[in-house]
């Protein structure tokens, strides 16, 4: 199977270099979304080989991976594996994810931080509200409360299941509209644990998730449907 991965990226210019390289050693291709970087972040990632799209300005994580999947597609991926730009992730997990796609066993494979794991490095705060955001999920969204990590970003889906997720939300809202479409959605779904490592560089990014932001555009996004 061809698999691709996608990776939106917002001003990420020192650390493209080294992820990108960690994760080709386990996709076929990569396609990196530069969302409106102000530093040399698709310089940096076009000097990997590697497909890179450009938006003029920053439109938001979920715009990004997006675009990155609408090309995935286009460029003929069996595959699709979401990935970040600033190191968080574990490439060794990927083979991890993939697998039950391979095997027939499910259509979408989520990423979670907290089967059987602890994340490295997760501050305090952000633990509790990654546990708050799942009980918003189940409450308001109707998301499975088996679902262990909602927010998780690592995942893998199939072509076919990519191409009938149709989400909407441009920000980090697209985590939670995401889910909804797939645990609504008749597909094969799981679950796997990942390792994710938080370092002071990533946590030190700009760009942080607004949880009040996230709720009201979930709210116009779902609720005013």
């Amino acid at each position: 199977m061809k698999v691709i991965g996608v990776v939106p990226a917002f001003n990420e210019e020192k650390r493209i270099t080294d992820v990108l390289r960690a994760y080709l050693a386990y996709v076929d291709e990569i396609v990196v979304v530069d969302d409106g970087s102000n530093d040399k972040t698709a310089e940096a990632a076009k000097i990997e080989k590697v497909n890179v799209l450009r938006h003029a300005v920053n439109r938001g994580q979920g715009a990004a991976l997006r675009t990155g999947t609408t090309a995935a597609l286009e460029l003929g991926a069996e595959v699709i594996v979401h990935l970040d730009a600033d190191g968080q992730h574990n490439p060794k997990n990927i083979p991890e994810l993939i697998k039950p796609l391979a095997e027939g066993q499910a259509d979408v494979v989520m990423g979670s931080r907290f089967m059987n794991l602890e994340p490295s490095g997760m501050p305090l705060t952000r633990y509790w509200l990654l546990k708050a955001a799942r009980v918003f999920n189940t409450m308001a969204l109707g998301i499975p409360k088996t679902v262990t990590d909602p927010q998780c970003g690592l995942r893998a889906m199939t072509a076919k299941a990519a191409r009938t997720l149709d989400f909407k939300q441009d920000g980090f809202a697209h985590a939670s509209e995401l889910l909804r479409l797939i645990t609504r959605s008749g597909l094969r779904w799981r679950e796997i644990p990942v390792s994710i490592s938080y370092s002071q560089e990533s946590l030190g990014k700009k760009v942080r998730p607004d949880a009040l932001r996230i709720v009201w555009h979930l709210f116009i996004g779902v609720f005013t449907k």
